[in-house]
């Protein structure tokens, strides 16, 4: 059961860092980002482009890609995001969605569908004795560099003035505007920032998943499923949501495998019954 439990932890350091990256996005621009996804496998593309065509290894490729895919993020946020954002949200919805399907296609194209190698960084590629059982070096790399970054974030957006700004303008944009607070200004860095945290994401997925066209489809519905429980917009409900999930995913799928698929979804409706905002959600946001 332990063991099952990090295996949970593990695959909740993806949702964690991508439901992260989504509730600043929504918080701060009330935009579903439906590319959210193809980010994610931007990232995992990219590494592997990196190492397949230039050599380059998972070390450089750790912070370069998600830095790429950020600037990337705020063009498009200048470019197209902000026009859309005084119309009704579900334009820039439909937008974000259309967007993940032409990336999806651009790199179906380009590389097919079926799954592409990605080696696991040598110096992880052994296992670590955790006491009660062995586990991956690379996977216990993953965890702990999720709950780095997770932290990292969270001491900035509790510790210093810019952070406060951008927490107060992700969970009470309205307030932060009555107080003299240009939140516009604050918009394009933490849309790329949201977009650079799916890459970074999608560069520690390369070596343990399949890296392939479709891996951002296949995960979004549940990462959104995550930002629901911990509370739209909310930055702390949605990393330890995201952990939450895992952990239930994983256990779910060992002892009742015939509603793995579905677990996560009757734990979001039985969340949104008790508490419609989410578990760290407030109802007034709704």
């Amino acid at each position: 059961m332990l063991q099952q439990a990090f295996n949970g932890l593990v695959g909740g350091a993806f949702y964690a860092l991508l439901a992260l990256g989504l509730a600043v996005i929504f918080g701060m621009l009330g935009v579903v980002n439906f590319a959210h996804g193809a980010f994610y496998m931007l990232g995992a593309f990219g590494s592997y482009v990196l190492l397949d065509s230039w050599g380059v290894n998972f070390w450089v490729a750790l912070p370069l890609v998600p830095v790429v895919l950020g600037v990337a993020g705020t063009v498009l946020e200048r470019l197209f995001i902000r026009r859309l954002a005084p119309l009704d949200p579900l334009y820039n919805f439909l937008f974000t969605f259309g967007l993940a399907l032409i990336l999806q296609d651009l790199v179906k194209r380009e590389y097919g569908v079926q799954s592409q190698p990605y080696p696991r960084p040598s110096a992880l590629g052994g296992s670590i004795d955790l006491g009660l059982f062995t586990y991956p070096a690379y996977q216990v790399f993953v965890l702990a560099a999720s709950v780095v970054v997770c932290g990292a974030v969270w001491v900035v957006l509790t510790r210093t003035r810019v952070g406060m700004i951008v927490r107060a303008a992700t969970e009470r944009p309205e307030l932060t505007r009555a107080l003299g607070i240009d939140v516009a200004r604050w918009v394009t860095p933490v849309f790329g920032f949201g977009v650079a945290l799916a890459g970074f994401a999608g560069v520690l997925a390369a070596p343990m998943r399949a890296v392939n066209p479709l891996m951002g489809s296949d995960l979004i519905i549940t990462v959104f499923a995550v930002v629901v429980i911990g509370g739209l917009g909310s930055v702390f409900g949605s990393v330890a949501a995201g952990f939450a999930v895992g952990i239930v995913s994983a256990l779910g799928n060992y002892y009742v495998p015939s509603l793995s698929q579905t677990l996560v979804f009757i734990l979001m409706a039985a969340v949104l019954l008790w508490r419609p905002a989410g578990l760290f959600g407030r109802e007034e946001a709704l």
